[in-house]
């Protein structure tokens, strides 16, 4: 099976990256195009609610836990340290396309967010770019969309990947 692209967006805190991938999945959904997600979280997270049967699996000492129904799974995994981007990926190599949240150090191809009430510099020198969503005008020499622009962003993903739909 062919790995799917990798699409990460990135940009300061609260410049709207999970809003805009909001409207961005739908968009890509609206085309029939297979989507996964990746969040990349810095500070560690818990999903688990204590007291679950899942989280007493884990407070007894599982390495791993799966829970699992009809309509999805879930896989908690204690870790020795972080998995790259690409380890991740291979969980989900039935999509058309993976689109990730942070991951700014990483190589893959990036899509920066960008609100000029929250910055007066972009995080990513535009060589790291494949596009930048903004409300500001930028002369960067890749494609610019507007912050409520996601069928733009969609278009050029669909052709850069040559995605279905």
């Amino acid at each position: 099976m062919e790995k799917p692209p990798i699409v990460t967006f990135v940009g300061k805190s609260n410049a709207g990256k999970t809003t805009y991938l909001e409207k961005l999945i739908k968009e890509l959904k609206n085309r029939n195009i297979k989507v996964g997600t990746i969040k990349h979280d810095v500070h560690g997270f818990d999903i688990d609610k204590p007291g679950k049967d899942t989280w007493r699996h884990a407070q007894a000492g599982a390495d791993a836990v799966i829970i699992s129904s009809p309509s999805k799974v879930a896989v908690i995994k204690k870790m020795q340290q972080e998995m790259s981007l690409d380890q991740i990926a291979e969980f989900i190599l039935d999509m058309d396309i993976i689109l990730t949240e942070g991951y700014k150090r990483s190589a893959k191809p990036k899509i920066e967010i960008y609100r000029k009430a929250h910055s007066t510099e972009l995080l990513c020198n535009p060589d790291e770019l494949i596009a930048l969503v903004s409300d500001a005008d930028w002369n960067l020499g890749v494609p610019i969309f507007d912050l409520d622009d996601a069928v733009g962003v969609a278009n050029l993903l669909q052709k850069k990947y040559n995605l279905p739909g």
